[in-house]
């Protein structure tokens, strides 16, 4: 279920299921019996449990919760947000089949031992106020765990976005696939751990009306994951080249270089100025190196078609002369992986960018921070405006004609034919010095080995995200390549069990 759907095409997913047979009460009367389950486990037998329904069929599910919930031995106390009487279609038929009274908010108190919040679903278009937000900010304050139906009530399913005020969440319960609200932030923040429920739309239905982003996870890349054979040897597992600052800037480009060994790459080359050779030779042991002193240097270098990986930008310096070492990258067109002062450098200047990269065989990969993105495209008013993480990340890929992957706790990586994954597995320890030279160095390990600039950049991700995962509390940036072997062991284990 890698598939995120939006509101739009969850609409649709519905519409086609119900035209197909199914009544949209039957797929109501599904999505209650999955949340009824839910607060079943959470809740002691026999518990209290409050179900806070709204106007919509959000609240609706709520309603089919509370009665089969009841119909279990909970005590259970129903309280709705707007008048019965207007409920509308399904949600009306749920409230005519709950045969207990309909609370008042103003006279519930907090002594539950779950509350289910079914006020709003993902498709949630306007920001929460009056009855709603006293109601929202009442529960956040009660203390008891929460089961939110869908999304947490006030989070944006499209984007992630708190609209006014949002529930936060103990668990969730969504139905047929996921939303990128649920992996954006600060959305993801509010929803706990999601369960996707299966209420009868068919896998050929949502195939139908997904649109082309998903959550990174190794279904969408394994089958393109480098897997040596038998008669593999060094020269054929591909050759990364490495870019370095002077003399007081070499540690970015030896995490790099260090990544990209452990994530597989046959050979790794470190290209460094003539006062920074000594730095490195003292340093490097597998990890080979060579003189570079400016992109004179660098295209001769790159002449030599066996460097068919380049990793450009840790610490490699601010301005002209780092943008005439990206420009000779790119017109040798190879697989490249661009990030920090190789961004930097082109502050304002995103279209010059993508001019160069226009040229290349296939998409460079750049891997800037929130702030390099910002630095980038100061002067794209519409890429930074977009309205969530997920479609600055498109709009940027478009322009550039490169995948980008913008970083953070809801990293998104996304490409210039509009494919986009975000990824779900890091851990806030991964924020520390030289992390990101190791992803940056991991991606071009990848690319040195063949892999397509998407899906290296979707695996370098999630590899980088589940090394730092598993080491947690005190990383240091050099421990995510070694932690990569325990990673790339057990991921090709998973995938090639035999």
């Amino acid at each position: 279920m890698l598939e995120l759907l939006t509101n739009d095409e969850m609409r649709r997913a519905d519409a086609l299921t119900i035209a197909a047979g199914t009544p949209g009460y039957a797929l109501m009367l599904r999505a209650g019996e999955a949340v009824a389950d839910a607060a079943a486990e959470m809740g002691p037998p026999g518990g209290r449990i409050l179900v806070l329904c709204g106007p919509g069929n959000n609240g609706g599910d709520g309603f089919v919760a509370a009665r089969l919930l009841a119909g279990s031995g909970f005590t259970v106390d129903l309280a709705l947000i707007g008048d019965r009487a207007r409920l509308k279609g399904d949600a009306a038929l749920a409230a005519r089949d709950w045969s207990g009274p309909v609370r008042a908010l103003s006279g519930l108190s907090c002594e539950y031992d779950l509350i289910v919040d079914a006020i709003f679903g993902a498709g949630l278009a306007r920001d929460v106020d009056g009855e709603a937000e006293a109601a929202i900010r009442s529960l956040n304050g009660s203390g008891r765990p929460i089961l939110a139906v869908d999304v947490p009530s006030g989070i944006d399913g499209d984007t992630g976005a708190i609209r006014g005020e949002a529930v936060r969440a103990t668990r969730t319960v969504t139905f047929a696939r996921r939303k990128p609200g649920h992996l954006l932030m600060p959305g993801r923040a509010h929803c706990g751990p999601v369960a996707v429920a299966d209420i009868g739309i068919r896998d050929d239905t949502v195939a139908e009306v997904a649109g082309p982003t998903f959550a990174n996870a190794p279904g969408l890349w394994s089958a393109r994951f480098p897997r040596p054979p038998p008669e593999a040897h060094k020269y054929r597992r591909g050759h990364a080249l490495v870019l370095s600052g002077g003399a007081t800037q070499t540690g970015a480009a030896r995490l790099a270089a260090r990544g990209a060994l452990r994530a597989g790459a046959g050979l790794v080359t470190v290209a460094a100025p003539a006062d920074a050779l000594a730095e490195h030779a003292a340093q490097l042991t597998a990890i080979m190196l060579r003189c570079c002193d400016g992109a004179s240097d660098l295209g001769a270098l790159l002449a030599d078609p066996r460097f068919n990986a380049v990793a450009a930008g840790p610490a490699l310096g601010v301005g002209r002369a780092s943008q005439e070492m990206i420009a000779a990258v790119l017109a040798a067109r190879r697989a490249a992986v661009l990030d920090a002062d190789a961004l930097t450098s082109f502050e304002g200047e995103a279209r010059a960018l993508a001019s160069l990269a226009g040229a290349c065989a296939q998409p460079p990969v750049l891997t800037p921070h929130e702030g390099e993105f910002a630095r980038l495209f100061s002067r794209e008013p519409e890429v930074l405006k977009g309205t969530s993480k997920l479609e600055r990340a498109r709009r940027a890929a478009a322009l550039l004609r490169c995948v980008v992957v913008l970083k953070g706790p809801d990293t998104v990586i996304a490409g210039p034919d509009g494919r986009a994954a975000i990824n779900e597995n890091g851990t806030p320890y991964l924020a520390t010095a030289g992390s990101g030279d190791v992803l940056t160095g991991i991606v071009a390990g990848l690319l040195a080995q063949g892999m397509l600039p998407f899906e290296a950049a979707c695996a370098g991700a999630w590899l980088h995200a589940e090394a730092g995962r598993l080491f947690g509390a005190g990383l240091i940036a050099e421990d995510i390549p070694e932690g990569l072997p325990a990673v790339l062991s057990s991921l090709l284990l998973e995938q090639d069990p035999g």
